[in-house]
């Protein structure tokens, strides 16, 4: 067994929701990650999925240190990386980077490739001698698969996909061990997202990297996670190997998610029971009692609005869920392309 090389516990981000013009009063809070906890093992890939506003985008930032949390822990390698002194925790942004959802916003467009993938290299000027950086970003272009003579053009100059390699170029320059991914196939086309996650398969297994991969697209976290975490509403309601969450599920959302999934072969499309969900999502800033699912779920009785479910092992079931009814279903399994 692998040790751990991010813990997170109980991590809370609550934003305040303020009324009045002169004296601002908080009146509310939105929990947008409320009490989440995980580890990622070195080598790893853990996929984080769940509705747009479940909170996925601010676990990132969170994790990054980009964002304080309102509670809780987020340890790399046994240290708590929310009490790091201002050059503890330049150290630490070396072995984990983030990749940005966006390739059209998050590349400057008045800066040169070669400018953006070397910029990490000011920051960090002990990573590379001056005289040595253009040969180094070079062979970072190289290594995501694009062509080095280009190292002068402007982001403008290329596809969204090449962008987005870019990004990936950036982030591997200091050699870090942890890449944050949020969402970095979204805005692509399909084809050019089997391309990038290739990539990022390869790149997995040529460096060591682990990954926390956040995605929205259940089948595009089966291509890479090795295990999967459910969010909703700000929690995790389901974790567990990629197998597990797949073929396996027990909580009625990852259920409802799966349900979803297209499935090509019409043999088997036409046997597949579709969950639909009834309602809208609630707002964070005024979640349900007990268990936040229980007005959209077919199972929800009295003793959910009662009683929040822990993230526990239930009986019958080989890996954690939130929910007090929990039970394993046969679903139709997305395999690999």
């Amino acid at each position: 067994m692998t040790e751990n090389i991010l813990e997170v516990e109980n991590l809370q981000r609550y934003y305040p929701v303020t009324a009045g013009i002169v004296f601002k009063k908080t009146v509310a809070q939105i929990k947008a990650v409320d009490g989440v906890s995980f580890a990622l093992r070195q080598g790893e890939t853990l996929g984080v999925v769940g509705e747009s506003g479940c909170g996925k985008s601010t676990l990132a930032r969170v994790l990054m240190n980009l964002d304080r949390p309102t509670s809780g822990t987020v340890k790399y390698k046994g240290q708590d990386v929310f009490k790091l002194n201002r050059g503890e925790l330049k150290r630490l942004r070396r072995n984990v980077q983030l990749v940005m959802q966006d390739p059209y916003t998050s590349l400057n467009p008045r800066m040169t490739v070669g400018d953006i993938v070397g910029e990490p290299y000011e920051i960090h000027k002990e990573v590379a001698p001056k005289g040595s950086r253009r040969k180094k970003v070079e062979d970072l272009l190289d290594v995501v698969g694009l062509n080095p003579e280009h190292i002068n053009r402007y982001p403008h100059q290329f596809s969204g996909g090449q962008r987005q390699r870019i990004g990936i170029a950036r982030a591997l320059a200091l050699q870090p061990e942890i890449l944050i991914c949020d969402e970095p196939v979204s805005a692509l086309d399909v084809s050019i997202q089997a391309q990038v996650m290739n990539l990022l398969e390869r790149l997995q297994a040529e460096f060591g990297l682990s990954y926390v991969f956040i995605a929205h697209d259940l089948s595009v976290v089966r291509h890479l996670a090795d295990r999967v975490a459910v969010m909703y509403l700000g929690k995790i309601v389901e974790i567990g190997t990629d197998e597990q969450i797949y073929e396996r599920p027990t909580h009625p959302y990852t259920q409802a998610l799966l349900s979803a999934v297209p499935v090509p072969d019409p043999t088997v499309r036409d046997t597949k029971a579709i969950i639909r969900l009834e309602g809208d999502v609630p707002s964070p800033a005024d979640p349900p009692s007990g268990c936040r699912f229980r007005t959209r779920c077919w199972k929800a009785q009295d003793l959910c609005a009662a009683k929040l479910p822990l993230l526990e092992v239930r009986e019958g079931s080989d890996h954690p869920s939130a929910c007090h009814f929990a039970e394993q279903r046969q679903v139709v399994v997305i395999r690999e392309a």
